[in-house]
């Protein structure tokens, strides 16, 4: 016997790591000092712009949003998913990203599909200013079923000590600033594919004129990266906190950044959710404060500023490019929770 007769292709991995480097070099910035294949990525970290630079980390999947990128046989949108997540969750707290790395599993390497998932990881560095140093893949025979994989991601970005975004400054009477989403981002998946899959019939290619679409399109929306739109407010110094609503919607995400003594009161009518929510809602028979919980209900990030800097901010992002932004709610005393106004 030999390694290939027991599932696991040498040669495939070979290939799909020769695809990978043409990939990854074209995303990697000054601070690279490595090719991807060596055992570890090397960065050089140019502290000359930081008076007390502060390294901040974060690691991520895409969730079972992977199960409709299997169904529709699409992989190149995932892969910039991961980055966007990622990069998202290290700039509330006031981080630039600097590198990347990510994980690829699979029960059987198939390196036209790596190739496709690597793409959209490249796609998501550049565009994100963030270099992607290096990474794993891994063929596990017998562990993942016939064409499915698994994707995690791992960023390490940079801020002064001085600009950390800790929420810390927080206060009563604070605006909530909603920056909108694109769609479901990277969760909700395992709720939303049984009710549009199982309860509903649908298809990944089925045209839904709700949707404006097809399912499959709609659910691969690629995740929203706010680093462009952001980075001139952290610079400015006008925001407060900010929140990444991910897993656990705005109900349990944007309690994260709010101080002891500190609530949150939020609008729901403040804005427009994208199509998507309204069906899953309706078709699903879902309570309203379970859609809070388990999706973003069309608001990405959450942006905590002192009403003075409000009005700034706001032509800062409409600057930025940004239309869909405007006020939900404001800041409140109460045990770090999210009311919703009636």
């Amino acid at each position: 016997m030999d390694y290939r007769q027991s599932g696991v292709d040498i040669d495939a991995g070979n290939e799909t790591v020769r695809r990978i480097k043409q990939l990854a070099r074209a995303t990697f910035t000054p601070g690279v000092l490595s090719e991807i294949g060596s055992f570890g990525g090397l960065f050089k970290l140019d502290s000359d712009r930081f008076k007390e630079p502060v390294l901040v980390a974060s690691a991520d999947g895409v969730g079972t949003k992977l199960k409709v990128a299997f169904m529709s046989g699409r992989h190149d949108t995932v892969g910039a998913d991961i980055v966007n997540h990622c990069v998202n969750d290290i700039l509330v707290q006031g981080a630039r990203p600097l590198f990347f790395l990510d994980y690829l599993a699979t029960g059987r390497l198939s390196p036209d599909v790596a190739e496709q998932v690597i793409v959209g990881v490249a796609r998501g560095c550049r565009e994100n200013g963030c270099a992607l140093l290096g990474g794993e893949t891994a063929e596990m025979p017998g562990f993942y079923a016939d064409g499915e994989y698994d994707i995690a991601g791992f960023i390490v970005g940079i801020v002064d000590r001085d600009r950390v975004i800790d929420g810390t400054g927080i206060v009563p009477g604070d605006v909530l600033i909603g920056l909108a989403s694109a769609g479901l981002h990277t969760n909700g998946y395992s709720l939303a594919r049984r009710v549009l899959f199982e309860t509903c019939g649908y298809g990944v290619d089925t045209r839904v004129s709700e949707l404006g679409g097809n399912v499959g399109d709609v659910l691969l929306a690629p995740h929203r990266s706010y680093l462009k739109i952001v980075s001139p407010l952290l610079d400015d110094g006008l925001v407060k906190g900010m929140a990444h609503i991910t897993g656990g919607g705005i109900t349990e995400n944007l309690p994260r950044v709010l101080p002891d003594h500190c609530a949150a009161m939020v609008d729901p009518h403040a804005w427009t959710p994208p199509p998507v929510f309204r069906l899953l809602q309706e078709r699903g028979g879902i309570a309203a404060d379970e859609m809070f919980r388990a999706f973003n209900m069309g608001v990405g990030l959450i942006l905590v500023c002192a009403p003075g800097h409000v009005d700034r901010a706001l032509r800062e992002i409409e600057g930025a490019g940004e239309e869909a932004a405007g006020i939900i709610g404001h800041v409140i005393r109460g045990d770090r929770m999210v009311h919703y106004a009636r």
